[in-house]
């Protein structure tokens, strides 16, 4: 086992020191393209000014005759695009593949400079994290990067379940973690060939009503995904790093989409990805607290002090837990607002209201 001493030390001699702290920045929406795909590629600049995350895949999707295509289709957007802002992440092919180290060789050497995370697939354990880590450093130094790339990991296996916790926690490069449910539900045989959301047949009935076992009893379909969300969350806010869903694949399906955001929002992650322009709208949504919620939190934290004690507002008592819960969501808040005028005008005129 490292020293503690020394996991904020470059692993590679010329390498950036190691993010001591994982930034908080916008990422409500992390919206996959393929690079390769000349119509998806001509639609990056737009698209820049309309998602928090922009994320040039090149695993699943990706034909295997068409991986090195979407790899120089990846670098010629990155060296002449203006992002601003908005983060470019790229989804690097899984590590038991042929293309993957090709992958980081030619991304990090050469646009190493424009992208912010490498997402990694199919993470088994946090073995996979150190091989990454360190193959990182070597080729940050190759470059001249003057800042460490960060690192995602896609839990989308049983093992990488059972090990979350030291996934979390195996890098100071590590960014945050997304739930794949296709492939996890394949590791674990579970029988669905849905992407994410419920299943009509997970669900629970209600009691009978009388004899008839059949007739009054309603049913309500469940989450599948629920326990796997919260124990990620659990891993991520513990490690300091930050928590999404993954894909939602019915795009037709707009409304399953924005309930199942609502879920993992709700849990805590702080964004999900978008397979198709339908949902980066359904994302900006559910990941930005209401106006209503922020103006609540407000007021509440301006009732409250120093935060101690206790008082009433409109018959609900606030306390130190309470309030704590309410700097949550303002400082949410506070950090988009920072990147959407329209929204820090909602949150403002809501807040005024509430105050009046």
């Amino acid at each position: 086992m490292r020293s503690p001493k020394d996991f904020f030390r470059p692993l590679a001699v010329g390498a950036p020191e190691p993010a001591r702290q994982i930034p908080f920045r916008p990422s409500r929406m992390i919206h996959f393209f393929d690079p390769g795909n000349e119509k998806m590629a001509a639609k990056v600049p737009d698209m820049v000014s309309k998602t928090d995350v922009l994320l040039g895949n090149l695993e699943d999707a990706v034909a295997a005759d068409r991986k090195e295509v979407a790899r120089e289709g990846l670098v010629r957007i990155a060296k002449a695009t203006d992002f601003g802002d908005t983060q470019l992440w790229t989804r690097v092919n899984s590590l038991d593949s042929p293309w993957v180290l090709d992958d980081l060789l030619t991304l990090v050497t050469e646009i190493g400079d424009k992208l912010d995370v490498i997402m990694i697939p199919k993470v088994e354990g946090p073995e996979d994290i150190h091989y990454v880590d360190r193959l990182l450093a070597q080729l940050e130094a190759r470059a001249g990067l003057d800042r460490p790339l960060l690192v995602h990991a896609i839990l989308e296996t049983a093992s990488g379940v059972a090990r979350v916790e030291e996934i979390a926690t195996a890098s100071p490069r590590m960014q945050g973690i997304s739930l794949g449910p296709a492939d996890l539900a394949a590791s674990r045989r579970m029988k669905t060939t849905r992407v994410g959301g419920g299943h009509p047949g997970y669900l629970v009935r209600t009691d009978p009503a009388g004899e008839d076992i059949e007739s009054g009893r309603t049913t309500y379909q469940q989450d599948l995904w629920h326990y796997t969300v919260a124990r990620m969350v659990d891993a991520c806010v513990a490690a300091g790093i930050l928590p999404y869903y993954g894909p939602f694949g019915d795009i037709r399906d707009t409304v399953a989409c924005e309930d199942q955001f609502r879920n993992a929002y709700l849990l805590g992650c702080v964004g999900a990805w978008s397979l198709h322009p339908a949902q980066i709208a359904i994302a900006k949504k559910v990941f930005s607290p209401e106006p209503g919620e922020v103006a609540w939190a407000r007021r509440v934290i301006a009732a409250m002090g120093d935060g101690t004690g206790a008082v009433m507002i409109d018959g609900k008592m606030q306390d130190d837990a309470t309030v704590k819960q309410c700097h949550v969501v303002a400082e949410l808040a506070g950090e988009l607002a920072r990147r959407d005028p329209d929204l820090a005008a909602a949150y403002d005129q809501a807040t005024k209201e509430a105050l009046a």
